[in-house]
Order: C-alpha cells, then structure tokens, then sequence
C-alpha cells in the first residue's frame, strides 16, 4: 500500500508504473532532489494537490487496490 508517508522516489522505485500518475497531477519533479526526503503528503500540499485523490490513483496504477 502506498501511503502519504512514503517518499516520491520510494514510490517510484517500487511501483514505476506510479510515474504516469504523478505526471498527471503536474508532479513532473519526481527526478528533483527533494523527491528523495519529501512525502507524497509534502508534495501534494504544498502543489495544492488533494492528498487522498493522489493517494487513491497512485494505488490503483500500482495494482494495490
């Protein structure tokens, strides 16, 4: 399960299929170097995206749901 308190590039790095996910919420950073040490909840607030929407698609494209 993918949860708000995991890392864009954990996510990444375990479910690469999550890319086109954050790419269509406009989180084109996953590669930046925040990506390594900031949460998806950090992220999604800080880009004014909701949280749960994110959290709901990242695990539908990782087959976890």
């Amino acid at each position: 399960m993918i949860t708000k308190d995991m890392t864009f590039q954990e996510v990444v790095r375990q479910y690469p299929q999550t890319i086109q996910v954050f790419v269509k919420y406009g989180l084109g950073c996953i590669g930046c170097h925040a990506a390594q040490f900031e949460n998806i909840e950090q992220g999604a607030t800080v880009h004014g995206i909701n949280v749960d929407q994110l959290l709901k698609d990242l695990n539908e494209a990782a087959g976890l749901k």
